[in-house]
């Protein structure tokens, strides 16, 4: 289960909070509130404090978002717990990544 709020979206900021597990059943529905959600965004924060884990679905995600904004905006991860950090450095998406 993936629960997702959104924040801002004016003045071009908008924040993603994102909580349960992001994976194969859940992906989708976040890319689905990404790619619906990103125009005219130039500065998208996701929050991911209640985020437990992330699939490699859930990483391809992540990518193509990272990809819209590096030619619209910035993209940065937060609250991302010390697991998800794990899987971050273990792909390599730490380097891909903005993770604060």
């Amino acid at each position: 289960m993936l629960n997702i709020s959104k924040t801002g979206g004016e003045n071009g900021s908008l924040t993603v909070a994102l909580e349960g597990r992001l994976d194969t059943t859940t992906a989708p529905e976040l890319e689905t509130a990404l790619r619906d959600g990103l125009d005219g965004v130039a500065d998208l924060t996701l929050d991911m404090e209640k985020l437990e884990y992330v699939s490699s679905a859930g990483l391809r995600v992540l990518l193509s978002a990272q990809k819209t904004m590096n030619k619209q905006g910035k993209m940065v991860i937060r609250n991302a717990n010390s697991d998800i950090r794990d899987i971050f450095e273990v792909t390599g998406f730490s380097d891909i990544l903005t993770v604060l």
